[in-house]
């Protein structure tokens, strides 16, 4: 089981969905001020719209919640790239071809939230980033 690489991409597909749900846990949550300077820095992401050319106004928060929808995404996409050709029983090599690809992919992410980000994003794109490597590891062995 734990010598074929479709048992540890199923495991990185787990990680994706799992890492996609939990980033978008962040848009039910509200953040609380805890102190006099969280609160105006608060306000000031939310209220102040900056002018962003073309008639277009958006706060710092608007642009955060952009980009913050794009990291559930990108693990999304992933993991129905890996669960659909998966299922088409795909041979290794294209396999071994798209896990190339997401290690590069997720590789990066993991890089940027290792140096940007808090423990959870960390874990968890570490966690994929592990998968897929010990995926390409086990395909490059068995299909050389």
């Amino acid at each position: 089981m734990f010598k074929r690489y479709t048992f540890w991409l199923w495991v990185a597909v787990v990680l994706q969905l799992l890492t996609a749900l939990g980033h978008s846990l962040s848009f039910f949550i509200t953040p609380v001020a805890t102190s006099d300077t969280e609160r105006q820095l608060l306000e000031l992401m939310t209220s102040y719209q900056m002018d962003m050319g073309g008639g277009i106004h958006r706060s710092m928060q608007q642009l955060l919640n952009a980009l913050s929808a794009c990291f559930p995404l990108l693990y999304l996409l992933g993991a129905l790239n890996n669960i659909y050709l998966l299922r088409k029983r795909v041979e290794p090599s294209l396999m071994k071809g798209l896990v190339v690809i997401q290690l590069i992919v997720f590789g990066i992410g993991f890089g940027v939230m290792a140096v940007l980000t808090f423990l959870p994003p960390i874990i968890l794109t570490g966690l994929v980033f592990m998968t897929l490597s010990i995926s390409y590891y086990v395909i490059s062995r068995e299909y050389r």
